[in-house]
């Protein structure tokens, strides 16, 4: 007779088996923000489920929706392989990012503005998402963000109690330390002539990105020489092409570069420096907290400062990934991908 965890583990591999067996459907939608704003979602979803409650995957301050959970390569969609595991999954571009309305203020030079969407008007544009993927899967979603993405996700949860059904929040500030070595006090983005206070002329609205930037905090983070070994370098190269073509514009600058808004880094500079812009103690829905050991931006000051004051979320869990990078989620799978999926789906499937 099998033993019960071999049973447990055939039961496993077939279930996988059959899932690989799907096709993924992707379908794209423009849902009205506040006057004036349009919002792209992409809904991915695989044929043969009965989907689960449905989660929205939100980007972080650089790199938009599409080009951060949904490339067209093996190993570079998060998102599919959600929806393979039997989740409706979405993902958006808030204001200014991607195929969403960016502002105005966008066309002209950067340093003429200060910086461009701040974190109530990204949790504007999640709440107008999540309205319509409640309408449209009569469902409480579920948020995921990544770095960036899980502060906005926080934000808009705190405001919003009892609107969501689960938030995961993957390598994401909150507060408990003062310091941050990359974008705290003493780093650029602290403005020399007063301390304190953020450095509008290191970003200005907005800032634009070549393929150098994007690929060298991903080099710096990975612990081995041959980066090829941890990440799929297919995987980087997509990564890096849907970022570019994110933005019409990219190709009009040499090298090609695409804009992202400077009100993130704000926002960030300020979480880093110790204050809080949301308070967790709001959030009434169960939280999952995700880091990565090695990662650069996120501190074990957020999570341990965020778990404490989720006073009112009925199930609160924090998860450390082993040496894994703050690009875990487009890593290989044995460097902390496959741990990450694992307990983003048992975490939401425990909520059905």
């Amino acid at each position: 007779m099998l033993r019960i965890g071999a049973l447990t583990l055939l039961l496993l591999t077939a279930v996988a088996a059959s899932a690989q067996r799907r096709h993924v459907l992707r379908h794209d939608f423009y849902v009205p923000g506040e006057p004036g704003i349009r919002l792209f979602v992409r809904e991915v979803i695989a044929t043969g489920n009965r989907h689960r409650a449905p989660i929205l995957l939100i980007h972080g301050a650089r790199v938009p929706g599409i080009a951060s959970f949904d490339l067209d390569v093996p190993g570079g969609s998060l998102a599919a392989d959600l929806a393979q595991r039997g989740f409706a999954v979405y993902i958006m571009d808030v204001r200014g990012y991607g195929a969403s309305t960016r502002p105005r203020e966008m066309e002209s030079s950067a340093s003429q503005h200060a910086p461009l969407v701040r974190s109530n008007q990204a949790a504007h544009d999640i709440g107008s998402v999540v309205d319509w993927i409640n309408r449209r899967r009569n469902a409480r979603v579920a948020l995921l963000g990544w770095a960036t993405g899980g502060q906005w996700a926080g934000y808009y949860a705190s405001y919003n109690p009892g609107k969501i059904g689960a938030l995961v929040l993957l390598n994401s500030l909150y507060g408990g330390s003062s310091t941050h070595r990359s974008i705290g006090p003493g780093s650029d983005l602290e403005d020399p002539s007063h301390p304190g206070h953020f450095n509008f002329t290191a970003c200005g609205g907005y800032r634009v990105s070549d393929e150098r930037s994007l690929l060298a905090p991903w080099d710096r983070n990975i612990p081995v020489p041959d980066k090829n070994s941890w990440r799929d370098p297919k995987v980087a190269q997509t990564y890096v092409e849907a970022a570019l073509a994110s933005d019409a514009t990219s190709g009009t600058r040499t090298p090609p570069s695409f804009r992202s808004p400077c009100g993130a880094l704000e926002d960030s500079f300020y979480l880093a420096s110790g204050r809080q812009l949301w308070d967790a103690s709001f959030i009434t829905a169960p939280t999952l907290i995700l880091a990565s050991e090695l990662d650069f931006w996120s501190r074990p000051e957020d999570r341990q400062t965020l778990a404490a004051h989720l006073v009112h979320a009925p199930r609160v869990k924090t998860v450390v990934f082993p040496q894994a990078t703050h690009f875990v989620h487009l890593d290989r799978p044995e460097h902390g991908r496959q741990q990450l999926l694992d307990e983003v789906s048992t975490f939401l499937i425990q909520g059905d």
